[in-house]
This record gives structure tokens, sequence and C-alpha cells, in this order.
């Protein structure tokens, strides 16, 4: 006989166990098994878990005693989600579990998520959260977290709750059996490109060519969190060698736009030696959202709107100076083989004679950084009289990339 799935489903008891009773029965209608993870410190669980709450304290270097003195509930949230997160992946090592569920508020949602994201990409993972409908980047991250909108508090089983949990188990019941189906040869190497609207015709020749050459090919969207995505897959051990054409979120980290990845951008590769071929596309730009969101000492910079939601500004020589300089001391440091394109004919799709954003001047700031601070003797430094965006430009770095990788 086949074995049944597993779900585990990490909660806090204490305050959800009625609505964690209902979501067991659910699992058990669709012929599921579930791992019942107790993380709440307050009362005595409603229903009985699988695992205690002091196992999740005690995963996190403390005990629900110690806690409950405290009186800090902040603190508790810490310290559960930090325990969550330990016990929850060494559950899933040892094989306990298939996929995972949880549900709650502000801090549920906190503790839940903390544990989902140290999972590996793949293993389903679901979240019904009173926050759903707002901003759910502090919970999914860099993690393929499926979030879900409560609608109602999550307090109590009434008409709405439980359609909606009723739903969720469903989907959670249909990822965990099909999980099989989802497996793909992994002959292919994986590599990681960076791609933009603006840079869009040179990455999609570029994986193109790729794809024929025989590498599977992951776009990340640069817009903060692709970056940290890509890295993040990167020292996780799934991507082999990086296309890295687009930078451009180094550009909103240096002149304060909000598509920054962070001050570690653009380190990864280089920490675990993999392969990498770096360029400049977009660091012609800093992004914002709409036109009346741009903070106000910034009203004299140079805009392009690029469409309701989205404006762009110009980044000035002293910014591309900053950029280039941070580059090259980046890539310094790779352990692995790199080579950095130059595209001296422009960054990005405007930033072209004629476009709105050409500006030979804070160009060639940018190009001067890197020439002056990149030491060639570790980079290959490659220049071409190209955009970013001709043909000749994607297939040159495409043809380097296979070259580190095959050599």
């Amino acid at each position: 006989m086949d074995k049944k799935p597993v779900v585990a489903l990490l909660g806090t008891l204490d305050t959800k166990g009625e609505e964690y009773a209902f979501l067991k029965e659910c699992f058990i209608s669709q012929n599921v098994e579930t791992l019942v993870i107790d993380a709440g410190i307050l009362d005595t669980p409603a229903i009985m878990p699988d695992i205690p709450s002091d196992e999740v304290a005690k995963a996190a270097g403390t005990s629900v005693k110690e806690l409950l003195e405290t009186g800090d509930r902040g603190k508790a949230i810490a310290a559960m989600a930090s325990g969550a997160r330990e016990l929850v992946s060494r559950l899933y090592a040892d094989k306990k579990f298939d996929g995972i569920m949880g549900m709650g508020g502000s801090g549920g949602s906190v503790i839940a998520s903390a544990a989902m994201r140290a999972l590996p990409v793949g293993v389903p993972k679901l979240l019904v959260s009173t926050l759903a409908s707002g901003d759910t980047r502090p919970y999914v991250g860099t993690s393929d977290i499926t979030m879900m909108y409560s609608v109602v508090d999550i307090s109590g089983i009434n008409r709405i709750s439980s359609s909606i949990l009723h739903n969720a188990a469903n989907a959670m019941a249909g990822m965990v059996k099909n999980l099989e189906k989802a497996d793909m040869p992994g002959e292919k190497p994986i590599l990681g490109a960076t791609m933009f609207g603006v840079t869009t015709p040179c990455v999609s020749h570029a994986r193109e060519k790729l794809e024929e050459m025989g590498y599977e090919v992951l776009v990340f969207h640069a817009v903060g969190v692709g970056g940290q995505t890509m890295e993040s897959l990167i020292r996780s051990g799934y991507i082999s060698a990086v296309l890295d054409a687009t930078t451009t979120e180094l550009a909103d980290e240096v002149a304060g736009g909000i598509l920054s990845a962070g001050p570690d951008r653009l380190e990864a590769a280089g920490e675990a030696g993999i392969p990498q071929v770096v360029s400049l596309g977009a660091l012609d730009m800093a992004n914002f959202g709409p036109a009346d969101t741009v903070p106000a000492k910034l009203k004299d910079r140079k805009f392009h709107i690029h469409n309701e939601t989205v404006t762009l500004m110009r980044t000035t020589p002293g910014e591309n100076a900053t950029i280039g300089k941070m580059i090259a001391e980046k890539l310094n440091a790779s352990k692995g083989k790199t080579a950095l394109f130059i595209p001296l004919k422009g960054v990005s799709a405007i930033d072209i004679e004629g476009g709105v954003f050409y500006d030979n001047e804070a160009d060639e700031a940018l190009f001067s950084a890197i020439r002056e601070n990149l030491n060639t003797d570790k980079v290959e430094l490659i220049e071409m009289d190209l955009n970013v965006n001709d043909p000749e430009f994607a297939e040159a770095m495409a043809e380097k990339i296979d070259e580190f990788y095959r050599t």
C-alpha cells in the first residue's frame, strides 16, 4: 500500500486549536495524514499536538516556562519562530512530512513563515493569514510560500472561515498528493540570469542561445526581491553558473530607489566560486513608484515616467562612479571564473543615442570607475562597442559563460 502524504500543521494551538482541529479533519477526508506542531505558549492546547510547544522552544534554546516568565510577547514570538525554523528543518530532513501549512494573524504568520522559509524550494508551503492582502514580503521573502487571505479573522469556525480553510486544505492536499508529478530531469546545468524591462532583448536572446547549448536558464526580475532570490538559490547550491546581465538593483542601493536588493547584492556567486558573467544592465536608472511618491529632495533630477506606477530616475556621474567601484570590488573578491562585460553604447534600451536616458558623461563615469578598480588579473574585462541589447553583445556573454562552465 502506498504511503499516505503527510502535511505538517504548524501553529499556536492555545489560540487556534479549534481551527487546526477543523483543518486536520479536512485532511483526513482527503486521505492525507498530519503532523501537528504546537507553537503556542499561553494555555493548554485546544487539541493534542504530535509535537508539543516545549519541543519548539527547546529547539530555540529556551523553554515555554522561561518565555512565560519574561512576559514579553515579542520575545516569545521571535523565540518560537526560531525554534520552529530549526525543528521543521530537522523534521523535513528526516522525511517526516511532505508539505507544511499554517495559519494565523501577525504572530502566527511570523512563526509559520519563518519555518517555511527554511525549507527548500519546491516543498509545498501554504499560509492562511489575516495579512495576506497586504505587503507579504516580510513573510514570503525569497521563498515559494503560497499565502491565502483569511477574509475574516481566524477566530472560530463559521460559514466564511470554514469555506476558506476547506479550500486551503484541498489546495495543500492536491500539492502533496502530486509531488512526484512535479519532478523534472535534473541533467541540465541550471544557470541564473537577471533581467529588467529595458534589458529584455539582451537576456531573452542570451537565454535562447544558452538553452540551445543545453542549459536550463532561470530568469530573475531584478526588482530587489528578484536579485535576492537568485542569490539565495546560489547559496543553496541550486545554480551552477550566473549570467548577471542586469545589475540595476545596485543603482537603487546607491541612489535611494525602491528596488534595492541590499548591500550584499552581487556577492553570492563570487563566494560560491561558480562561474559568472556580469554586465551593467539598467544601471542608468533608480526606481520609484508613481511620480507623486518621489521624494521632494530629488525633484530636480532627470525622470522618465515608465508607466503610472513606475517612475525612473537617471543616475548621475557621481552615483555611477560609486556603483562602478562597488562592482569592481565585489568581483575582485570572487573565488571562481568571472568576466565583466561593458556595453560602450549604453546599458539599457533608453540609454542609447537619442534615448531619454542617454548620458555619455554618466556612462563614462561608470566605465572609468570599473577600469580603475577592477583587478584584471582575476576578472576578465571585455568592452564592446555595442548597446547591452544588441544581439552580438548577448551572444558574446552567452558564449563566455559556456566557456567558463565547460573548462
